[in-house]
């Protein structure tokens, strides 16, 4: 669909700066690639080389860039955001569909509401609820005495186990998983046994949740995402674990049972999380970061070794190795310095 700038400036919160009001934009594109019609941003200032040359109908920027820019502009404080709410405003989702398809199978004593939909080939065990605006693409599986909520959007193939709850506007990518078992096991005379798993998973108002992501159901509580949440692709999120509200967490982390993250944090991909920690608000993890203790201060947390060349990174590994005796020998000298003796000319501590 197409908007005024004017218009479109108003419902994205920013001011039109410069060029008409009356100006139609329909489309959406990057700076080097826009062309008349389109409205684009500038957000990271590596961008602002292309702002010049651009040919967009529109940039959205900060009050900085606006003397660079040759075209419309809508000035926000915050740009990257008020492109999200102008991309938004110009491709909305397509509208709900309403009913239940002919090949979808309901259990018994279901309350599905009129203006929901079920697509093809989806399963609703008995017992479960589904609210009204609720969109279930097709293949999907919803177990029995579950519920989801007003307005959510469950693409093709999610499941979702018995009694898990999702709230409203939940979006829920291909593939998901969420209330599976959770990885409770007993050790006994060298064998595992299974520990059931009795609680559920309940899940927060407006949290996406993206493609092929578990979340396993707690042991004896529940496994909870308050509102908000953002999910990433394939993330493993174990039994009993709690997340914060408006925490964003990026693919490939793996949390493990227990572990409690806070709101506001944000988690780089393919972290790492130990369970049974505590990470407080407003903790950013960086990417391939290991968490092993619990982190009360927020801040931005780092670990894990960036990649070299392979010569210097086996170099490098093979002094690792060695720290551990290079600090003794450290010490020593040390040691020896404080009392007032000579340092011994060769350190040889084994």
């Amino acid at each position: 669909m197409a908007l005024t700038l004017g218009a479109l400036a108003e419902q994205i919160g920013g001011r039109l700066a410069q060029g008409s009001p009356g100006c139609e934009v329909g489309g959406v594109a990057t700076l080097q690639h826009a062309s008349t019609g389109d409205i684009s941003f500038l957000a990271n200032r590596s961008y602002r080389k292309f702002l010049a040359s651009t040919r967009a109908s529109a940039v959205i920027l900060a009050a900085e860039h606006l003397a660079d820019c040759p075209v419309a502009a809508i000035v926000a404080d915050n740009p990257y955001a008020a492109y999200a709410r102008a991309a938004a405003l110009l491709f909305p989702p397509p509208p709900g569909r309403r009913g239940i398809d002919p090949s979808a199978s309901v259990g018994e004593s279901c309350s599905i509401d009129p203006d929901a939909w079920i697509g093809p080939r989806c399963i609703i065990e008995s017992g479960a609820t589904i609210h009204a605006g609720a969109q279930l693409a097709g293949g999907c599986y919803i177990g029995a005495d579950s519920e989801i909520g007003p307005n959510s959007r469950l693409a093709a193939n999610v499941v979702i186990c018995h009694g898990v709850s999702i709230g409203a506007r939940v979006n829920i990518a291909p593939g998901a998983v969420i209330g599976s078992d959770g990885f409770g096991l007993a050790s006994e005379d060298g064998k595992w046994l299974p520990v059931p798993q009795l609680g559920s998973v309940r899940v927060g108002n407006d949290v996406d949740i993206g493609a092929n992501t578990t979340i396993d159901r707690g042991a004896l509580e529940d496994t909870i995402l308050e509102e908000g949440v953002r999910l990433d692709n394939q993330i493993q999120v174990a039994h009993n674990v709690h997340i914060g509200a408006h925490t964003a967490i990026a693919g490939c982390v793996g949390i493990s049972g227990s572990a409690r993250i806070g709101r506001h944090c944000m988690i780089g991909g393919g972290a790492g999380i130990v369970g049974h920690l505590e990470i407080t608000d407003h903790v950013v993890i960086t990417g391939m970061t290991m968490v092993t203790r619990s982190i009360t201060s927020p801040g931005v947390y780092s670990s894990g070794v960036p990649a070299q060349d392979n010569e210097s990174w086996n170099r490098n590994y093979a002094r690792f190795r060695q720290l551990d005796k290079l600090a003794r020998k450290v010490q020593k000298l040390e040691r020896q310095l404080g009392s007032g003796q000579s340092p011994d000319p060769v350190l040889n501590e084994k």
